[in-house]
């Protein structure tokens, strides 16, 4: 996937403010829910916008108590630019149960750098994103991308969802004081909520430089099950959460080709209490995670072509915001991968934006985390236990955390053989 396409999605998500899952209203101590607008312009730099504005309006609270639209225009001085606008939890009138998320996107980006086959210096070498690849394997090209997704959800009737369908979740100086979903048991039918996933999508992504010139469509349905047993979505402190993934292509309405993919996820958290080495932390969460994907569809051809793969945005892939954060975005990807991660999550006792009076009227922050992190994974041709737990890649760092006006905002700083990277976002990772 090309950085900077990925950048359009970074975006998105800091801009969104909304966590991927639990339909709720967060409330104040006193019980009242307050709606929200975001109407901010901001500026930014980075390699593959240049200089860039960008303008952001959003509501929270509207037209529904638990729902959020938000629209966003960004340019920069490179030529790339982009618009989108997402929808988050809407209810469908005369289904309660059924909450729908559409985002629509459109997007201009120069000089994209994607790991895929075309690099002339590298003719005869190994497979571009493959495990043992070159990390200047990649190619470059600017082009449009477009993609449209809409996200329907239903609440099944067990657990917590069998009685709440729109849960309240009370605070108290950033952290769940009432109303926790899930982490109480083990059982489905007891904690927890549970959703049935589907989401048809459809993306446009052009590249032309001097080494590629492609286009690809894809269009097709993703279909989940998904059970979120975290206490609160926004910072679990105890409990976990299962997701079952199956997307497909069928290769119909122009698709560049068919190609299906899998993918099981589970994440678990332990809160450890207070540390009694040191006064410095008022709570300590281990916070674990598994991911692995597999494409049935994957064929590899004698002349090293691959024929019914997923795109490099989806499907069996690491690097970036979400796994192996010590790589680009779609560092790597093949038809199988697996995933292990492991974070410490330290809430310091002493909130350090107390002492700047003049900057907390402006950020709000509630609390700091500091997250020391490790994570092993590969990608691979084939699911075996066998080969994915061999010759894995391996990354760790630190991340901040902070919990600011309802929003948990993410700086991780890690490092890999490959070079250092930083990345940034609203929401803590795992289950995105």
């Amino acid at each position: 996937m090309a950085k900077s396409i990925c950048i359009s999605f970074i975006i998105l998500l800091i801009i969104t403010a909304v966590n991927a899952y639990a339909v709720g209203v967060v409330v104040g101590p006193d019980g009242k829910a307050r709606s929200t607008k975001l109407k901010l312009p901001f500026v930014f730099y980075n390699q593959n916008f240049g200089a860039a504005a960008g303008f952001v309006y959003g509501v929270g609270g509207w037209p529904q108590k638990q729902s959020t639209l938000l629209t966003t225009t960004i340019a920069g001085t490179t030529g790339s630019a982009m618009s989108f606008l997402i929808g988050k939890d809407l209810q469908v009138p005369f289904a309660q149960r059924l909450f729908v998320d559409p985002v629509m996107s459109v997007g201009y980006f120069n000089e994209n750098e994607v790991y895929g086959n075309g690099n002339p210096d590298y003719v005869d070498k190994k497979r571009a994103g493959s495990n043992d690849s070159d990390e200047d394997n990649y190619v470059e090209g600017s082009g449009w991308d477009n993609f449209t997704r809409i996200r329907f959800k239903f609440l099944l009737p067990m657990g917590n969802g069998k009685d709440t369908i729109i849960s309240t979740y009370r605070l108290a100086g950033g952290h769940l004081i009432e109303g926790a979903t899930g982490g109480y048991s083990m059982n489905p039918f007891v904690s927890g909520d549970t959703w049935l996933e589907l989401r048809p999508f459809y993306r446009s992504l052009a590249i032309d430089g001097d080494d590629v010139d492609t286009k690809i469509k894809t269009n097709g349905m993703e279909m989940g099950l998904y059970w979120d047993n975290r206490d609160w979505f926004a910072n679990p402190k105890k409990g976990n959460s299962w997701r079952m993934k199956y997307s497909k292509d069928w290769g119909k309405f122009n698709s560049s080709g068919d190609w299906t993919s899998m993918m099981g996820e589970v994440d678990q958290y332990f809160e450890l209490g207070e540390s009694t080495i040191t006064s410095w932390f008022s709570s300590r969460i281990l916070a674990l995670d598994a991911w692995t994907s597999y494409s049935p569809s994957w064929d590899n051809k004698s002349d090293g072509s691959v024929e019914n793969r997923p795109p490099t945005y989806t499907g069996a892939t690491l690097g970036g915001l979400w796994k192996m954060r010590g790589y680009p975005s779609s560092r790597f990807s093949d038809r199988a991968a697996i995933y292990y991660c492991a974070e410490l999550r330290l809430t310091l006792k002493q909130n350090p934006f107390d002492r700047w009076e003049w900057l907390q009227k402006y950020l709000g922050v509630q609390w700091v985390q500091i997250v020391p992190f490790v994570e092993v994974g590969r990608v691979a041709p084939e699911w075996t236990m066998e080969r994915l737990h061999s010759d894995m890649k391996v990354d760790g760092g630190l991340g901040i955390r902070l919990m600011a006006r309802g929003l948990t905002i993410r700086a991780d700083f890690a490092g890999s053989e490959e070079g250092f990277a930083t990345q940034m976002i609203i929401a803590q990772p795992f289950q995105f």
